[in-house]
């Protein structure tokens, strides 16, 4: 991304969520029914999978989860990355 040639931009300084999905958890209704504090969702991805960034419902990227090791942000959890798509290119 070009941050010079959007700096111009009227909307460039509207801040938007991005939503970083990690997995999905497939728990039957009773499990859903008897979940309580300390109970472990089993997630469909493995921790060195790649995550997917969402803007709204839109898939616009992917990336590796990461921890902030040093500096006031110590301890954070991020995202590194990896794949942006193109407004017309297709997830795979």
């Amino acid at each position: 991304m070009d941050n010079k040639s959007n700096s111009s931009h009227p909307f460039g300084s509207v801040p938007i969520e991005v939503t970083i999905s990690v997995g999905k958890a497939r728990p039957t209704i009773k499990e859903l029914l008897d979940l309580k504090n300390d109970t472990v969702l089993v997630l469909d991805r493995q921790i060195d999978d790649p995550v997917e960034l969402f803007v709204g419902n839109k898939l616009v990227g992917r990336a590796q989860l990461e921890e902030i090791t040093q500096g006031a942000n110590t301890g954070s959890l991020a995202v590194r990355i990896t794949e942006l798509f193109d407004q017309g290119q297709a997830a795979s």
